[in-house]
């Protein structure tokens, strides 16, 4: 029922991810949101945010900032890192995933998603085929409507968790009854 909601995977930190081996693995561009997945809600980009971008770009990556937030917003974050942008992108709709992959010159294939709302970002990339990466928000302190969004987020999570476990049992078994029974020595 939640499964739509579900992430790919979730990080602890957008600068935790492995994007070295998402390039080895084919991916080329990477879409972003902004507030709470690379800086705190509202602020301006970050020395590390810069260095992140500039990593990136070194890798090989195009990168694009996807956000719901206004022009002036998204403009100012993304004065010192020179990413593509798209403000006002009205996530979960596909229409800004798709401009973003437009702008990159990237495919759902080859592109992956980072952001910290399920209900915007994650259900958004999931709807156009786009691996995606579920971060923790950096502050918890949020505006109203998102803490009201993250209370449900909680419930969808709780049945994310409780999925994962029953998948590791499952390939624990499958491994275990494999062992029992495949034996090439016999």
């Amino acid at each position: 029922m939640f499964e739509q909601f579900f992430p790919d995977n979730t990080v602890t930190s957008t600068y935790a991810i492995d994007y070295e081996k998402l390039y080895r693995e084919g991916y080329r561009g990477v879409l972003f949101d902004i507030d709470n997945t690379l800086v705190e809600h509202g602020r301006e980009a970050s020395q590390r945010a810069k260095e992140l971008f500039a990593r990136l770009k070194e890798i090989g990556f195009e990168c694009c900032l996807i956000s719901n937030n206004k022009k002036k917003r998204v403009y100012s974050f993304n004065e010192p890192i020179g990413a593509h942008m798209v403000f006002n992108a009205h996530k979960p709709a596909k229409k800004g995933y798709y401009y973003a992959m437009e702008l990159m010159n990237t495919r759902p294939e080859n592109t992956v998603f980072v952001g910290d709302q399920l209900f915007t970002d994650i259900f958004g990339a999931k709807r156009i085929g786009l691996k995606n990466f579920l971060v923790k928000p950096i502050n918890e302190k949020e505006e109203i409507q998102i803490v009201l969004k993250r209370k449900l987020e909680r419930i969808v999570l709780k049945e994310y968790r409780i999925k994962k476990r029953e998948e590791k049992r499952k390939r624990k078994w499958e491994k275990k009854k494999e062992k029992k029974y495949f034996n090439p020595y016999r």
